[in-house]
């Protein structure tokens, strides 16, 4: 069967040659569509095969209107069809079960599936404990949700419970399909467990209506460390959400531990999964982390910095900046001698020399040593591909202040 052919400018086609994932939309020269193909023009979702201007193969993937135009998921001549997307999703299942997470009675929830990094663009699947919950960023994979749910009911087998679709933040905004949220499939008379566990801490992940995908399993490895600094420690974890800092750290012998965010829903959240665990020695307040941590100089031995990204795009990233720079200002100024602070971006338009360079500035500001003890960054089921280093975006630095 003839394919749909993108053909790409001369000269714009050296990242796809390097098997980056992303063909903008500029880089596109021409389409050529097959004669039997019933439309005049692309639809979004429809799979493509992407040529130089010498009419050199590069690769297949998903098109849709927009700064990037095309997803590719394969540089290889293939047949897009379920054999195909199941292949994709048992390598990055197999993978997860090699990094000891897919069989692990102290955790049993982790990213599935990490888009790029796994090999489809635009698509993560997060596993809890029997419910797998994907997201959708790419109109092509979500035209394919059905086969999704057959490969991961062949693939997990009779710990699959159930199946939730959380697209409908994620689809693009201009999508002419609709992606509302909703369960794909349940396993019948199965009970659905929305109590997952992390390194034996317990939380609730409400999927249904938490932000992502209900719970931030990027930091999972993160928040262990800060478990390893924390017995006898007082604690202060801003930007709580979920609370997933505050658990470990008052499950590993923290003396007292408070957490705060600026919604009360979080709150919310946090305290639920505090009681979870039945932690007594916890205090939460919804409050701003900027008016919280003025005048509170001596108060903590370790604060953890995890805002929500500050800049989505880089027309943002001196805002940003600024933003970090007054927040790790803030803490640096305020925390006891000898404290730690673990503090993190997840902006992907602040990249790691920035914002190593922000925390710098910030500790010179606040007129205080700073040693680096630890480099840190998201887990190995959030796995980068080498060839789109953009899919690193989690930083974080742990810092010893005097």
């Amino acid at each position: 069967m003839e394919m749909i052919k993108v053909i790409l400018h001369s000269g714009k086609d050296h990242s796809v040659k390097r098997f980056h994932p992303w063909v903008f939309s500029g880089a596109i020269k021409k389409i050529s569509l097959p004669p039997d193909y019933p439309k005049d023009d692309l639809s979004e979702g429809d799979v493509v095969e992407v040529y130089t201007s010498q009419n050199e193969f590069l690769g297949m993937g998903h098109y849709q209107i927009g700064s990037i135009a095309i997803r590719m998921f394969s540089f290889t001549p293939v047949t897009p069809d379920y054999n195909f997307w199941k292949s994709k999703i048992q390598k990055a299942y197999d993978f997860r079960t090699q990094l000891n997470l897919t069989n692990n009675p102290s955790t049993n929830c982790y990213r599935l599936f990490f888009g790029e990094g796994d090999g489809l663009p635009g698509f993560i699947i997060d596993y809890y404990n029997g419910t797998a919950v994907f997201q959708s960023h790419s109109i092509g994979m979500h035209l394919i949700k059905q086969d999704i749910v057959k490969a991961l009911q062949e693939i997990i087998g009779e710990k699959l419970v159930a199946v939730f679709d959380k697209s409908e933040e994620t689809m693009p905004k201009q999508a002419a399909i609709k992606a509302p949220n909703g369960y794909l499939w349940k396993k019948e008379n199965a009970t659905i467990e929305t109590i997952a566990l992390e390194n034996d801490n317990k939380f609730q992940v409400d999927w249904e209506g938490g932000q992502k995908t209900g719970f931030f399993l990027d930091q999972r490895e993160n928040r262990a460390l800060l478990g390893s600094y924390s017995k006898d420690k007082t604690v202060l974890n801003t930007f709580c959400y979920t609370g997933g800092f505050s658990v470990y750290a008052a499950n590993a012998g923290a003396k007292e531990v408070h957490s705060i965010d600026i919604s009360k829903k979080a709150i919310e959240l946090t305290d639920r999964n505090i009681a979870l665990n039945n932690i007594k020695n916890h205090e939460s307040y919804a409050v701003d982390t900027f008016d919280f941590l003025k005048n509170r100089e001596n108060t903590y031995d370790i604060i953890v910095l995890d805002p929500p990204a500050f800049a989505k795009h880089q027309n943002v990233k001196h805002n940003a900046v600024m933003g970090y720079k007054r927040l790790n200002y803030e803490a640096i100024k305020q925390i006891k001698s000898g404290g730690l602070l673990f503090t993190f971006s997840c902006s992907q338009v602040v990249d790691k020399n920035t914002f190593n360079s922000t925390v710098m500035a910030a500790a010179i500001e606040a007129g205080r040593t700073v040693r680096v003890l630890h480099h840190l960054s998201q887990p190995p089921d959030h796995c980068v591909n080498i060839f789109h280093p953009e899919g690193e975006y989690l930083k974080g630095l742990v810092v010893h202040v005097e």
